[in-house]
């Protein structure tokens, strides 16, 4: 996808489409990405780029060791 906004788009078309369907672990999953995509947005209004599963969850824990950044 293109920026955020399109994949929160696509994020709420398949939880309808996962409940029309009873798939309880599909509805669970996006509700999980869709609410990491929506807190990924208020928390950087000024980015509309559609942010990887790796930079949501860096944004969600920085003091992970996968997100750490080191200057030289």
């Amino acid at each position: 996808m293109k920026s955020i906004d399109e994949h929160i788009k696509k994020d709420q078309t398949e939880i309808q489409a996962a409940k029309a369907a009873g798939d309880q672990a599909k509805v669970r999953h996006y509700t999980d990405e869709l609410n990491s995509l929506e807190e990924y947005k208020k928390e950087h209004p000024e980015d509309s780029h559609d942010p990887t599963s790796l930079e949501l969850y860096c944004d969600a824990n920085p003091e992970a060791d996968e997100c750490r950044v080191y200057d030289d």
